[in-house]
């Protein structure tokens, strides 16, 4: 509590132009330029209803969780809500790194929205909406288990209902079968232990993530092997449920620059093209998402340049007067909802915070640990680009010692640049990993936050309380989470029950 926090005379360093924010995969020109989101959008599955394309992903620890993104072309999305407000368990109200909403699958079936997602930890579940916007219904645990993971569902012709899942091995001490079990039509119940239909450890020595199809007679799996840094997609088939079913691998790096190219969704367009989208575990920006041609060869859906990732391709669909579209990133705080990109770090309440126009307000939660990443009411959102500088006004109004607030990036470790509540005043200070130091002297209550990150992962803060800043000479290197990409946002605590608290204005959250 005594450091003192160097500052540095220069300006905070400009990202690289080439990989700054926003990042846009459109070309304008007819093409795209993958990853199509260079976000953290792990595991994503996608469904087509009519010319609609509706894509959700892992959210983990994060709440809202299960993202709803919209396109028309597979290339420019925007978030449309989320499936899931919080998660059915209480244990989700602290932080619980690694947890939580792994790889689910979106399908449409029978005028019904449906996803069926596992918490490795508690079983699989399932909701279901008229409409992707929702409202969806309360989760339902189909299947309970522990270590049951990656569900996705079919309904044959006949009418009968199947559900493939595989097996995480931190929680089930299995990690390279697949198994195929007969599930109720309503998806309420699986209706037995069904048959562990692929295990070839030797090749194979992961297998999750699996996706269903049925196509011109065939049962086709699609099923990441080799593990998510180095891995490989592999497609299975069988004239029969459950199997026997033979493989190939449809999808690998090769001589690219795209390390483990799998899990994701195989869809179609309304003109019967075929494309594939999957991600690629890219360190703390996450795993970011590319998008792959398919073309079907000898009943295989062989993906990419001759089994290999693309880096550039012609769109699937080319719409007149689209103008290049990502997912909202900056916001003005100017309407009486938060944008759709924001996620808090656990289970949230929404007493924690309060909107008017042009302004948000954080009220401070308790948290007595100078691990800031166990604090559930963060307010994050993803990483949206290679690199970028994003800046932050607030307006501090503190009653108590302790209280604080500001600007903070989390992963595994994190940085956090803040006013706090002293004795003697507000103070600016700099937490690194829970180590904390002041800068000499009281600041304004009112003052500028920035974030500066590099390619490489280098953050550089600042502040300003006008338009010049002053760079915090300490710097940080980005870390990923457990199993999400770092990221960015704001915060407010407190370290007392004291009550009543006071607040934090935002005016702005904005990338540069």
């Amino acid at each position: 509590m005594n450091n003192t926090l160097a500052i540095a005379p220069d300006r905070p360093p400009k990202p690289a132009l080439n990989y700054a924010h926003p990042w846009l995969p459109d070309q304008g020109d007819g093409t795209y330029a993958n990853p199509i989101f260079y976000a953290d959008y792990s595991d994503p599955d996608v469904v087509r209803v009519g010319e609609d394309f509706y894509l959700t992903a892992s959210s983990f620890n994060c709440t809202p969780g299960l993202p709803i993104l919209h396109s028309k072309d597979l290339v420019n999305w925007t978030i449309i809500g989320h499936a899931l407000k919080n998660l059915p368990h209480p244990r989700y109200e602290k932080v619980q790194p690694g947890c939580g909403v792994w790889a689910p699958s979106l399908r449409f079936h029978a005028g019904k929205y449906w996803i069926f997602y596992p918490t490795p930890d508690e079983g699989i579940f399932v909701i279901t909406a008229d409409h992707p916007v929702g409202p969806w219904s309360e989760p339902h645990c189909m299947q309970a288990g522990k270590g049951l993971i990656d569900p996705c569902p079919l309904w044959d012709d006949d009418g009968q209902a199947y559900l493939v899942h595989a097996y995480a091995g931190s929680r089930a001490g299995i990690k390279h079968q697949l198994r195929v079990c007969p599930m109720s039509p309503d998806g309420s119940k699986l209706l037995g232990a069904g048959k562990i239909i692929f295990h070839q450890p030797a090749e194979h020595p992961t297998v999750e993530g699996p996706k269903f199809l049925k196509k011109d007679g065939w049962y086709y799996i699609l099923a990441p092997a080799g593990g998510v840094e180095t891995g490989w997609q592999l497609a299975l088939r069988s004239k029969n449920i459950y199997g026997p079913y033979e493989g190939k691998i449809v999808l690998a790096q090769g001589d690219t620059d795209i390390n483990g190219p799998h899990q994701g969704a195989l869809v179609d367009t309304p003109n019967g093209d075929w494309w594939f989208l999957h991600f690629q575990d890219a360190g703390f920006y996450g795993r970011i998402v590319h998008l792959q041609p398919v073309r079907w060869q000898d009943g295989w859906p062989m993906m990419g340049k001759n089994g290999e990732p693309v880096s550039r391709h012609a769109k699937p669909i080319s719409i007149r007067g689209q103008k290049p579209l990502g997912p909202p990133t900056s916001e003005e705080f100017a309407g009486d909802q938060l944008g759709r990109q924001w996620q808090w770090h656990a289970n949230h309440r929404d007493i924690w915070y309060a909107r008017s126009p042009g302004r948000l307000r954080l009220y401070p939660q308790l948290s007595a640990n100078k691990n800031l990443q166990q604090s559930p009411n963060l307010l994050l959102q993803k990483i949206p680009a290679r690199a970028f500088t994003v800046e932050t006004l607030m307006k501090f109004a503190p009653l108590h010692v302790g209280e604080q607030a500001g600007l903070i990036i989390v992963g595994e470790t994190f940085a956090a640049l803040s006013l706090y509540r002293t004795e003697r005043g507000n103070r600016l200070a700099f937490n690194l990993n829970g180590v904390q130091e002041f800068l000499e002297g009281e600041v304004s209550d009112v003052i500028k936050l920035r974030l500066t990150l590099n390619d490489d992962g280098l953050c550089v803060f600042s502040f300003g309380m006008t338009d010049d800043f002053t760079t915090i000479a300490k710097t940080f290197v980005a870390q990923k989470g457990k199993w999400i990409g770092a990221k960015i946002g704001l915060y407010s605590l407190k370290n007392s029950e004291a009550a009543p608290s006071g607040h934090v204005d935002f005016d702005y959250f904005r990338f540069l």
